[in-house]
């Protein structure tokens, strides 16, 4: 059964390892001061290199392949898009036991997004809209397909229904579980039809950088593939709401079905992030609840 967010088994990666790899592979950045990025994400470990690059190591072998594909397809992906993505400088090898190939990176200045943080919620809602549709634009003629390599986005909703259903059963007394499970089979009816789109694959508030309160850059492309674009608006749920969330709509046009599809995509995260955090990380799973409770009422609403 495919998870979301990948395999637990990963591999020990701290600063020093990071400084052998630089040295012995590039000797010409060797002398540059590393330190570690202090939210790296879960698929890679990040590092800054000098003050211009960065190093990403991917954390898992479910990740690896990631590498080969960002470095394929970012450089053709960015010269077509309104804001700044990572551009790949150079893919380091395995070495010193670490088992995979990984990247240096350009250097984008920001910090992670979040409402407190942003000037402006509606007009950021937009800029990230006009985003995503300038990159549904781009010809996506030879684009990797869903797959493992993405965890299956833009591809079918089915594919986490054991998920999701275990999901609901876990969080019985939690959740209304009627309620959730209605919102999920209208999602796996709401049949694709469209055409193959180039989709992000993780658009959240931590993968959107900001400056001076506004949107400046969209970064890790780890899920990035040619699809069906309805992942992409599950931030309508997670970071907006209410007139940022109509604004976000109506500067990205899509029919009904696929914002169902979305708000499918929407529950199952928010569901199996409240599942395996109920008694864990109270912050994360406040988070996923909220997500969950947003769906459902914009659910009601498109009724």
């Amino acid at each position: 059964m495919p998870t979301g967010d990948g395999p637990a088994a990963t591999v020990r990666i701290d600063e020093s390892l990071v400084r052998m790899l630089v040295a012995e592979q590039f000797p010409q950045w060797a002398d540059l001061p590393i330190k570690p990025v202090e939210l790296s994400g879960w698929d890679n470990k990040t590092y800054r290199l000098g003050e211009q690059m960065s190093i990403r190591l991917p954390s898992a072998q479910a990740y690896a392949g990631q590498v080969d594909k960002e470095h394929k397809w970012l450089p053709r992906l960015a010269p077509r898009l309104p804001l700044p993505i990572p551009v790949p400088l150079a893919i380091g090898i395995p070495a010193f036991g670490y088992p995979w190939r990984w990247s240096v990176y350009r250097w984008l200045e920001g910090e992670n997004a979040s409402v407190e943080r942003i000037d402006g919620l509606n007009c950021f809602a937009v800029a990230l809209a006009r985003f995503l549709r300038d990159l549904q634009q781009i010809d996506p003629a030879g684009g990797p397909q869903p797959g493992k390599h993405n965890f299956f986005r833009g591809g079918p909703l089915a594919v986490y229904d054991i998920e999701t259903r275990h999901a609901i059963e876990k969080l019985d007394g939690e959740i209304d579980p009627g309620a959730v499970t209605a919102v999920w089979e209208a999602s796996l009816a709401a049949t694709w039809r469209g055409r193959p789109v180039w989709i992000h694959g993780d658009v959240s508030a931590d993968n959107l950088l900001i400056r001076v309160g506004r949107l400046s850059a969209v970064i890790d492309f780890g899920c990035t593939a040619v699809g069906d674009p309805a992942c992409d608006l599950t931030i309508a749920w997670t970071l907006f709401s209410g007139r940022s969330r109509e604004s976000f709509g109506a500067a990205l046009p899509a029919d009904e079905a696929t914002w169902a599809r979305a708000r499918g995509w929407a529950l199952w995260k928010g569901l199996i992030t409240l599942a395996e955090h109920l008694n864990t990380q109270r912050s994360k799973a406040d988070r996923a609840r909220r997500t969950i409770d947003e769906v459902l009422i914009d659910h009601r609403r498109s009724a």
